[in-house]
């Protein structure tokens, strides 16, 4: 608590001339503090009872998350937080949140249109254009082909929605398998993963990395596909061999592969990956579309209302799963509310 008698939230990863867009809106109902490296932070962290953590990084927030002896509540500026539950923070008792939704819709176009440059081979076009060469050729089409998309939550559903549009036959992997619905024609678990990767001619990976997708697109499922498949990961690189992947691609297991994120990032210069015909590289840019960082600002600042007033707080993190459920929900003793300090 500020010596005003107001909440202390720390903004980690930002600064006073570069902080989040908007969030001074919370100015009048709480102290905003601003730390953007480990020392700021650590000196920061004690006085903090909540945490929007801009840069989601446990390098920021694990050094001095002994002195975090006020938070109750992090607030992520990011969909995927595998990168920032630390173990101390996983057994803590604080309420994670998650920016869930605020990426759906790009991450589903971009999707679309990395389906969509394999299928008319738009790189090819640009190839030919760029050397003066007029070669007329076929493309193929999406619709009537099979997308599985593995991860079928918020996102995979957005993507299932504009592949439907499409004309594509879509199936999902989930946690859970569930009943068909108006974007998915079949829901399985994943264990079911492999029976249905030879039926895709797609297949999108949205999973989130942790323990128990770590590194699950691995030698047998790459070679349970189809050696005309594509494969796309805009989920977690964590949740891919990429040797794995690598060999199926040199030695036409796979026809080709488009990458938005990786086990190491940046991709090192060295990555078989830059220089293969058959990939698409892109720098865990899908679902950044332009205003991203002030919707992302607009969920902290729901949340941090219902904070503030005791209230249920939205996209609630499973700690031990590493995302956040559709039917996220706070725990029931209420940790995390204003009261509870």
């Amino acid at each position: 608590m500020s010596t005003s008698g107001r909440p202390v939230v720390l903004v980690a990863g930002a600064t006073p001339d570069d902080a989040p867009p908007g969030v001074d809106a919370a100015n009048d109902r709480v102290e905003l503090l601003t730390a953007a490296d480990p020392e700021e932070v650590g000196a920061a962290i004690a006085r903090a009872d909540a945490i929007f953590a801009w840069r989601p990084e446990a390098t920021l927030l694990e050094a001095a998350w002994g002195a975090a002896g006020r938070v109750r509540w992090l607030q992520s500026a990011s969909a995927g937080v595998d990168s920032l539950l630390f173990p101390a923070l996983v057994r803590s008792d604080v309420v994670v949140t998650n920016a869930r939704g605020v990426f759906d819709e790009g991450m589903a176009e971009y999707t679309l249109g990395l389906m969509l440059c394999f299928a008319k081979d738009f790189a090819g076009t640009l190839d030919r254009q760029r050397h003066a060469e007029w070669k007329y050729r076929y493309s193929e089409p999406l619709a009537g082909t099979r997308l599985l998309v593995v991860g079928a939550g918020s996102i995979g559903r957005a993507v299932g929605r504009l592949a439907r549009a499409c004309g594509m036959h879509v199936e999902g992997i989930a946690r859970s398998s569930r009943a068909a619905d108006d974007v998915f024609e079949w829901v399985g678990e994943a264990r079911e993963l492999l029976d249905r990767l030879p039926h895709a001619d797609y297949v999108v990976n949205v999973l989130p990395h942790a323990p128990h997708t770590d590194r699950l697109f691995g030698t047998e499922a790459f070679a349970a596909m189809r050696s005309s498949a594509r494969f796309v990961n805009v989920g977690r690189g964590g949740t891919v061999d990429e040797q794995a992947l690598i060999h199926a691609l040199e030695t036409g297991g796979l026809a080709g592969a488009a990458l938005d994120v990786f086990t190491e990032e940046p991709l090192p210069e060295d990555s078989p990956l830059w220089g293969m015909n058959n990939v698409i590289v892109s720098p865990h840019m899908s679902g950044d579309l332009v205003g991203w960082e002030r919707a992302v600002v607009d969920v902290f600042l729901d949340n941090l209302d219902r904070w503030l007033r005791g209230e249920s707080l939205h996209n609630v993190v499973d700690k031990a799963l590493g995302y956040a459920p559709a039917n996220a929900s706070p725990p029931a003793n209420g940790a995390g509310r204003v009261e509870d300090r």
